[in-house]
């Protein structure tokens, strides 16, 4: 089968299409023949070799990919044959995705409704169950006010969708005016590009005053000034990654001054009970079955061009959901 190998940690070049031996399922394993695959932020840092612990161990040369949507072809030892010809979305153990063919845990696998198409359902996969679990981290009520960083990526698209059914009141930032057409049309009330002197004003004429919730997974000086905009007494900033390469700073007496809650959020808190994720999962692909939320795919490439896939992620150009398609 053809796979995407990482020869040598380095830049996006290090990516190249080789044939590979098919995999064999484990015990508790299936075999997938991939219909997409999903690329990850983290993937970029891994091959790039900022994140090479995230490996695990594994040793190059290494086939990345965690997120893939397929049919189940195979199955290990001890795991129903009723999953053969199945349609599903699954999780490898960590490596083994951007391939024709792969591995997953059979108990993490999520049917893919009949309705939906394999890219649409990655879109929406795993970080359309981080940004169900965001709704219920930051305690959303109908009017809250509501500040979604980066809302063009493909947590965000999700995000601000989900947001709106809950009843608030969206303020959607993001760089150029593409981006911003893009949120605008997913349903947020107001948008603004961070990227410019005086975006900090433009929320907050926005939201008529301060935010309830913000959600900032860049850090560093934006995650700064997005705290900021929190209103005293109830404003929460939940934070979920640090894009920026820089955490964000903030000291506990600023906290208790203003009355504020710093939540951080973890993905791993979801994927770590199946049956949870599994849950999350389900309700966001069944809202995209009815027509209340659209998944967004911002771009897909070849095999033979995930180079050019990291490189676009990486280039912070792309909305929604990169893929690769075997």
């Amino acid at each position: 089968m053809r796979a995407v190998l990482l020869k040598d940690f380095g830049p996006p070049d290090r990516l190249a299409v080789a044939e590979v031996p098919d995999p064999r399922p484990a015990g508790g394993e299936v075999m997938i023949r991939v219909a997409a695959v999903g690329i990850q932020f983290l993937e970029t840092q891994v091959r790039s070799g900022m994140m090479r612990g995230a490996l695990g161990g594994a040793p190059l040369p290494v086939v990345l990919g965690k997120e893939i949507a397929g049919e189940v072809i195979e199955v290990g030892a001890g795991v129903d044959t009723a999953h053969l010809g199945s349609r599903v979305l699954a999780t490898t153990g960590g490596t083994g995705g951007y391939a024709e063919r792969a591995l997953a845990p059979a108990e993490g696998l999520v049917p893919v409704p009949d309705e939906l198409d394999f890219r649409d359902a990655v879109a929406l996969y795993r970080y359309g169950a981080t940004a169900r679990g965001l709704i219920d981290a930051a305690r959303v009520t109908a009017g809250d006010r509501v500040l979604v960083q980066a809302a063009a990526g493909a947590v965000g698209t999700v995000l601000v969708q989900l947001l709106k059914r809950a009843g608030a009141t969206v303020i959607g930032t993001a760089r150029g005016a593409a981006k911003l057409a893009l949120v605008k049309e997913l349903g947020a009330d107001h948008v603004v590009d961070y990227s410019l002197p005086g975006w900090t004003e433009q929320v907050r004429q926005a939201a008529q005053g301060a935010v309830e919730i913000v959600y900032d997974h860049i850090g560093g000086e934006l995650g700064r000034e997005s705290f900021s905009l929190l209103a005293a007494g109830s404003g929460r900033q939940i934070v979920f990654g640090y894009s920026s390469g820089q955490p964000l700073d903030v000291k506990p007496t600023e906290l208790f001054g203003r009355g504020l809650t710093l939540t951080g959020f973890s993905a791993g808190l979801i994927w770590n009970r199946p049956a949870f994720a599994r849950e999350l999962v389900t309700d966001v692909l069944d809202l995209a079955v009815t027509g209340e939320i659209k998944p967004v795919v911002g771009q897909s490439f070849p095999l033979e061009r995930a180079a050019d896939a990291h490189a676009a992620v990486e280039s912070r150009s792309t909305v929604g959901k990169t893929l690769l398609i075997p």
